[in-house]
């Protein structure tokens, strides 16, 4: 059936202008894969998205006497296709990476011998079927046209890095860099003209300048919205961001609507930490004070459930436990098979559930006829679809509206059925370790607690907030609460085979590990603010691949593998000093929180062989990565240095817990001794060194911020005194670089480095930057902790959990 575009038409009524409150709003917060942002100050000004930027559409839409009322997300457009992208459908193209002759964009030119796959092309192989492995790649696409339409036509290209594509001889594009999503260019009237009936050739030159190569591309045109739905913009007055909540005001004609999304990230309960439900709350009452009829939709893309928009996926319609469930999945199920950084779920499966008394009416649609689910005479109650790019449509009949408030909740939640491999065996997720509980009455349960646990979460995120603006002012705390869901929803909790925690962070837009000792180290602090169980979910797995004897090295591993496999190291370098350091300060920070060091006795073989480790190698490093890789290889680095000297004296205070009192003399001894030689080496006068031999370099010594939290003592005050003074000084518009190398930075270094400060002036100094910074970025995404403090730019990393250590200052105080 031919599918027809839904053009929205907006009203001409003014849309007021909102305060930005963040570079993009969580809406849908539980895991890596389980993740939906808005990337607008308004909700309803554009489609909402998985952290990495594809399309995951939630639609909501509210009848007021029958006029229909926009108030979440942009359906999304529909296409058909003339030419389909490998996205859509594989198809062969041929292709050369040796220079062809001139003529090689024509219709007519012989690419007889040129070799033949199918799309797209790409140096990964678990992502293309053409092997793109040198740097150049010529492509040509031929295709037959039967009849020509009069619908506007659009290239749409995915291609990394460089690419310059021909229609029918004539360049129609080209673009320097790298676009790592689909991007759909308009073709004016001049190139469609160009088009043919019968023989028709798409041909494209790609250039990969470093790292992965990928390129796939096609031609769709937009059909004419003859059938539109009239739909106009509620007027979104207000919204409110908190940890657990993001908070919108709408009036949509003569009602009055409060949206509120809820993931009740709530450490102190595991269960409900883990469960995979949001809840989507409605309150609506008029604002005129009299009665008006209403009805709500809210509807979600099947995109939720798939990796690539095409996969096609099977929904259904069904009852259980008093709620009116809908539920899609892939057809193909590919368990675990798909691993990597920029990847979705495409196994286990999405519900979207009300109760039963609402008398809802849910239905399974395509993209195109999901407006019309709101028109009574329109809807069709279609109980089981498959397809491609389907929607879970939900009508709630809310009825009369009048002052007094009504309210309906909607839950969105998900099943992965397993989570991630764990040293070859696929676990469950935490709320169904047993494998005896189902996602239906997790969500019957969500419903029946939904109460006590919106109000757990408001007061929650309103301790939350009074606590960071008590330790570090109004811009600390607007921070914290930026980071606090990213940073939880970064994180897979699991319970190993032996029945340890498992709390295991994926490496976003970073490379994709899984479990990263140099992840954990910076995002620690949220996690001892609130629950150091976490904490020792993430440290787990890394000590039992040492303690399992698969990890034989005398220092500890970078990673687990590439997420969700955690089958062993997948990153192609080791940081010796670097992750060492890190296990032994974090085990230090748990010993110190808790009053006792028996997490550490656990492990006090592999702690202590990685203590030896630093006292051999710590105190003046060779030349290898620390967390900070982007930056490259550094021998001799001072910031390194300290984070050695850090942990051994954290060893020290640990054996001293532990009663060995030699132990502890001996380690704390030396770690005194290695920073007074430390301070000799870096010394410059006015500040202290980047590497130790060269004097005209600076850098953040924010592993300081240990010896000041865990009261090691190891340094002198006047060490940090010296270096917030100088680093006042090096302040850029949206903070203090790294180092004097670049002026890029990272905004968790800087929030560790301020809290060197002894005065509260001299903190908010530098935190007033970074604040700066995530609500002027132009980069509207999930935030990113690697930015350029001269103009805001994002750098790459996007949605990491090292924003949990924003909550350094936090931690300290308590």
């Amino acid at each position: 059936m031919k599918r027809i575009l839904l053009s929205i038409l907006l009203s001409c009524s003014a849309v007021y202008a909102q305060q930005r409150k963040a570079p993009a709003y969580p809406l849908v917060a539980h895991d890596p894969y389980f993740s939906i942002w808005s990337s607008s100050d308004t909700l309803n000004a554009g489609t909402t998205k998985h952290w990495t930027g594809t399309n995951q559409s939630l639609t909501g839409m509210i009848s007021v006497d029958g006029q229909v009322y926009s108030f979440l997300g942009k359906f999304e457009k529909v296409y058909q296709s003339i030419l389909p992208s490998a996205d859509e459908k594989p198809e062969p193209m041929s292709y050369t990476d040796s220079r062809p002759s001139s003529e090689w964009t024509n219709i007519n030119f012989d690419d007889g011998n040129w070799k033949t796959a199918l799309g797209p092309a790409g140096s990964e192989p678990s992502q293309a079927k053409t092997p793109w492995k040198k740097d150049e790649i010529w492509v040509r696409r031929v295709f037959n046209l039967d009849q020509i339409s009069n619908n506007k036509l659009f290239l749409q290209i995915r291609h990394d890095d460089k690419a310059t594509v021909f229609l029918n001889g004539k360049e129609i594009y080209s673009r320097p860099k790298l676009e790592g999503k689909f991007i759909y260019i308009p073709l004016d009237d001049e190139v469609k003209n160009i088009l043919k009936k019968g023989k028709n050739v798409l041909a494209i030159y790609a250039v990969n300048t470093g790292g992965p190569s990928f390129l796939d591309a096609g031609l769709v045109e937009e059909p004419s919205g003859k059938d539109a739905v009239q739909i106009i913009d509620a007027q979104q007055k207000s919204m409110e961001f908190n940890a657990t909540q993001t908070i919108y005001q709408f009036t949509a004609g003569k009602v009055d609507l409060t949206l509120t999304f809820t993931s009740p990230q709530l450490m102190d309960d595991l269960n409900l930490l883990s469960r995979p439900v949001t809840y989507i709350s409605a309150r609506m009452k008029s604002n005129d004070k009299l009665q008006h009829d209403v009805k709500l939709y809210f509807g979600a893309s099947t995109t939720i459930a798939t990796h690539t928009a095409f996969q096609p996926v099977v929904a259904k319609q069904y009852n259980s436990n008093s709620l009116s469930i809908l539920k899609a999945g892939t057809v193909e199920q590919p368990m675990l098979k798909r691993a990597g950084d920029d990847v979705r779920i495409d196994w286990g499966y999405m519900y979207v559930a009300v109760p039963s008394d609402y008398k809802s009416i849910q239905s399974i649609s395509t993209t195109a006829d999901a407006p019309k689910s709101l028109l009574a005479k329109s809807s069709k109650d279609v109980k089981e679809l498959t397809g491609e790019k389907l929607v879970l449509n939900t009508v709630v009949p809310v009825g009369k509206v009048g002052t007094i408030v009504k309210e309906s909740t909607i839950m969105l939640g998900y099943d992965d059925v397993y989570s991630v491999q764990y040293f070859k065996t696929n676990l469950r997720p935490w709320w169904n370790i047993n494998g005896q509980q189902t996602i239906e009455g997790q969500l019957a349960l969500a419903f029946k607690d939904s109460k006590t646990i919106l109000q757990k979460s408001a007061a929650f995120d309103k301790k939350l907030y009074n606590d960071a603006v008590k330790s570090g002012g109004e811009a600390y705390a607007q921070l914290c609460i930026l980071g606090y869901r990213q940073a939880i929803t970064a994180h897979k909790l699991v319970k190993s085979p032996d029945g340890e925690i498992l709390f295991l962070s994926k490496e976003n837009y970073s490379n994709g590990s899984i479990g990263t000792v140099d992840i954990t180290y910076p995002s620690a602090p949220l996690f001892l603010v609130y629950n150091p169980e976490l904490l020792k979910g993430m440290l787990n797995g890394i000590f039992y691949f040492s303690e399992s004897g698969r990890w034989k090295k005398p220092y500890s591993a970078h990673d687990l593998g590439t997420y969700p496999l955690a089958n062993g190291q997948t990153y192609g370098e080791d940081m010796p000093v670097e992750e060492s350091g890190n296990m032994l300060i974090l085990a230090a920070a748990i010993a110190k929180t808790e009053g006792n060091a028996a997490y550490a006795k656990k492990h006090w073989k592999t702690l202590s062989i990685w203590a030896e480790y630093l006292s051999e190698k710590g105190l003046d490093p060779e030349n290898q990565l620390s967390t900070d890789d982007f930056a490259g290889h550094l021998a001799r680095n001072a910031n390194l240095s300290i984070k050695a000297i850090v942990a051994l004296g954290g060893y020290g205070m640990m054996a001293d817990m532990l009663g060995e009192k030699a132990t502890g003399e001996k380690y704390t001894a030396m770690a005194r001794n290695m920073a007074r030689k430390w301070m000799e080496l870096a010394d410059a006068g006015d500040h202290y060194v980047l590497t130790f031999n060269d004097k005209n370099t600076w850098s953040q010594k924010y592993n300081l911020v240990w010896d000041k939290v865990l009261s090691l003592n190891l340094f002198p005050e006047e060490v940090y005194e010296k270096e917030v003074k100088y680093y006042l000084t090096k302040q850029q518009k949206y903070g203090l670089p790294l180092d004097s190398r670049k002026t890029y930075t990272k905004s968790d270094w800087i929030m560790w480095t301020a809290t060197l400060a002894s005065n509260r002036k001299d903190f908010e100094a530098l935190v007033a930057p970074v604040y700066k910074y995530a609500i002027e970025t132009p980069d509207r995404v999930p935030m990113s902790d690697w930015y350029e403090t001269l103009d805001a730019r994002r750098q790459n990393f996007t949605a990491r959990s090292v924003v949990g250590g924003f909550y350094i200052k936090m931690l300290e105080d308590n």
